[in-house]
């Protein structure tokens, strides 16, 4: 992260340095304008709408509270209508009659106009007589029982909550009249007129029975858990609204006050101060950019001609004089950087015929050379150096030597920090040691690091790549000593047979002369094959093992091999088992060779099988290879599986029934069914045999 922010700097850098005073002036004067004029119109404007919603929020609900009043005094006035109508005689002379076809007319001429929409006449629970739309009475008539002379009700049959009175009849203490109007789209209309604003009535049955869920219901639910009143400002249909629940005097919810008030009519006198002020700001600017090019010009007009000669010095003209000129301050600085262009060039003569000279020395070198700093990071890395440790120059300098070479671990510890020949080279004036380096890809090489004394800070160290040397003289003592081992144990064998022998040629039974001879025999093939094991090894080794492409029988290879490998198999009462098919192809090879190469698997069976057990040879043909495999009961070796068994050198492990040998018997192998285009694996058989199986391509015929 700190990386990156550099980076950015850096180039913010490079292009501050291309862009001319006047212009950065200019620049900081337009900033610094725009940074205050528009803070104040952001924070003008920010103010100016949050005005503008409480106005219009206090609008609305101002005439959603006036209208909820306006109910208030409907109410009032439905009372005072029903007692007026209640009082007169006529009425009561006609309820006196009991005759309803003269009281329902009645009703309809003295009850329903405009704001009353229906009446009722009850005798205790008993309808006498009605007028008007039709209601669910008995609904309002319990509603009028629990509220008092003024009710509110929402009957489950009509579409509107009603508004109502009721008023005693004066002849009869049971008989009452009640008289109601809808709160309907004609109320909200009213209500509208009188209050300036759009108002709406809503049921609140039909309210809460509607499942949709919107803007609207979350103000009317908002405005329901308050019990007063809520106001939102809401973006689609674009209003401010206000939501007053209407409540009867037993606290049921009857009916929602809607208000409503288009947002356009607020924002109107607010978008006209903002384009004020979006206008004022861009003058402002405009000013600002100009004095600030006007001021730039004067400032910087006798930078100029400095300005070009420290850029041309800057890249490299050494040759241009800086003018002296100006106000005092560049005058005085153009003096000094002359200075610095004299000094500039006499050491930047000298640096370049050094280094020239470190260059030729260091890329003459064959190791790798590397400098680091007291604190041994990295401050130089030659090209050999970065090949070895497969690292670039560049990301190597500035990091810890130790995490650029990588010591491998001694004791749980890198040498850093136990035998570092930096550090010694330090006390001792100069020190030498042999690490062993991870390197990148993951292999370790073995080096010499030489280390000389610190001089001007920086202590230089020579490191010389020994991986393969080392590894020559490993291999070269390794098989020496293998090839020790191996050929002093048959000639120690038959040395003590032949002195049996020698001792007891006139004494010793036929029978023990015969073992005696079959034990030179033995000792004799096995030098015979490590002979020529060697000899095949460094036949491949050095590129020199040539196959004859020709027509081979296999029956007739594993009988080659038979004979020359029956003699082991005598020894150790083993029998040979062939499982050849007559009609088994022929193949593309090498005969000589592929018979070796079945004389080291029938030996290396012979070997780990157990005495007295058969080892069988068995082949099959299957689309253009022939396989061909030598099975024996032995328990095998625990690297079977794995395929290692075959890499060179590899020996088996001490627990083997007989000597190991010198690990060259299967790469031979391997390798020669490798230069016949064919292929070798070993296995543990469901049985818990083991297998080698050898897959070669069949003889490709003329007319194929």
């Amino acid at each position: 992260m700190i990386s990156r922010l550099q980076e950015y700097l850096d180039r913010l850098q490079f292009d501050t340095s291309r862009a001319s005073l006047g212009t950065w002036i200019a620049m900081i004067n337009v900033a610094i304008v725009v940074l205050v004029v528009g803070g104040i119109s952001i924070s003008a404007i920010g103010s100016l709408k949050d005005l503008a919603d409480q106005q219009g929020q206090s609008r609305v609900q101002l005439a959603g509270a006036l209208a909820r009043e306006d109910l208030r005094r409907f109410g009032e006035d439905i009372l005072t209508e029903a007692k007026s109508l209640a009082e007169r005689q006529t009425f009561q002379r006609l309820l006196a009659d009991r005759n309803s076809a003269t009281i329902e007319p009645f009703l309809r001429r003295s009850c329903t106009s405009e704001t009353i929409a229906a009446c009722a006449v009850f005798e205790g629970r008993t309808l006498i007589a009605q007028a008007g739309a039709e209601l669910h009475w008995p609904e309002i008539v319990i509603a009028a029982s629990e509220q008092g002379e003024r009710f509110l009700a929402v009957p489950s049959t009509s579409r509107y909550s009603v508004l109502g009175a009721s008023a005693p009849v004066s002849d009869s203490a049971t008989r009452r009249l009640y008289i109601v109007r809808l709160l309907d789209e004609r109320m909200g209309v009213l209500l509208s007129e009188r209050v300036g604003l759009d108002v709406r009535l809503i049921n609140y049955r039909r309210f809460v029975e509607d499942g949709k869920t919107t803007d609207f219901t979350r103000l009317h639910s908002a405005g329901l858990s308050d019990g007063r009143s809520a106001v939102m400002r809401i973006d689609e249909p674009d209003v401010y609204a206000a939501s007053f629940p209407v409540f009867a005097a037993t606290g049921e919810a009857i009916a929602l006050l809607e208000a409503r008030l288009p947002t356009a009519e607020i924002d109107a006198a607010a978008g006209t101060l903002i384009r004020r002020l979006l206008a004022t700001a861009i003058v402002l600017a405009a000013l600002a950019v100009l004095a600030g090019v006007l001021l730039g010009q004067q400032v910087t007009g006798p930078v100029g001609t400095l300005t070009e000669a420290a850029e041309k010095l800057g890249q490299g003209d050494f040759s241009t004089s800086i003018p002296i000129g100006g106000t005092k301050e560049v005058g005085k600085l153009a003096r000094t950087m002359e200075d610095m262009r004299n000094n500039l060039i006499e050491l930047t003569g000298t640096l370049r015929r050094s280094e020239a000279e470190a260059q030729a020395v260091l890329s003459g070198v064959v190791e790798g050379v590397y400098a680091v700093d007291r604190s041994r990071v990295i401050r130089y890395l030659n090209p050999q150096a970065a090949r070895l440790l497969g690292v670039e120059a560049h990301d190597a300098i500035g990091r810890f030597c130790g995490d650029v070479l990588k010591p491998c671990l001694e004791n749980g510890q890198r040498p850093c920090e136990t035998r570092c020949p930096i550090l010694r080279a330090r006390a001792d004036g100069s020190a030498q040691a042999t690490e062993r380096l991870q390197l990148r890809e993951g292999t370790a090489r073995t080096t010499v690091i030489t280390s000389a004394a610190p001089v001007d800070e920086l202590q230089v160290q020579v490191i010389r790549d020994e991986t393969e040397l080392e590894g020559v003289r490993r291999a070269r003592d390794s098989v020496l000593a293998n090839i020790s081992h191996e050929f002093r144990t048959p000639l120690a064998a038959q040395l003590a047979s032949i002195e049996l022998l020698r001792e007891g040629l006139d004494t010793m039974a036929k029978e023990e002369k015969r073992e005696l001879v079959y034990s030179l025999e033995r000792g004799t093939l096995r030098l015979t094959r490590l002979i020529d094991n060697l000899l095949e090894s460094v036949r491949i080794e050095s590129g020199q093992l040539g196959i004859r492409n020709q027509s081979v029988s296999v029956a007739e290879i594993i009988e080659d091999a038979e004979a020359l490998i029956g003699a082991l198999l005598n020894q150790r009462r083993q029998r040979l088992i062939l499982q050849i098919p007559e009609s088994l192809p022929r193949v593309d090879g090498d005969g000589p060779r592929l018979t070796q190469v079945f004389v080291n698997l029938l030996a290396n069976a012979s070997k780990f099988a157990p005495e007295s057990t058969p080892i069988c040879v068995g082949a099959s043909a299957q689309d253009s290879m022939v396989s061909i495999w030598v099975e024996d009961e032995g328990p095998g070796v625990p690297q079977i599986e794995s395929g290692s068994i075959f890499d060179r050198f590899h020996r088996g492990p001490e627990e083997e029934p007989e000597p190991g040998g010198l690990g060259l018997g299967l790469w031979i192998v391997k390798s020669i069914i490798d230069r016949h285009g064919g292929n070798i694996t070993a296995t543990r058989t469901q049985e818990g045999k083991t297998r080698f199986e050898v897959r070669l391509p069949v003889q490709v015929t003329g007319d194929g």
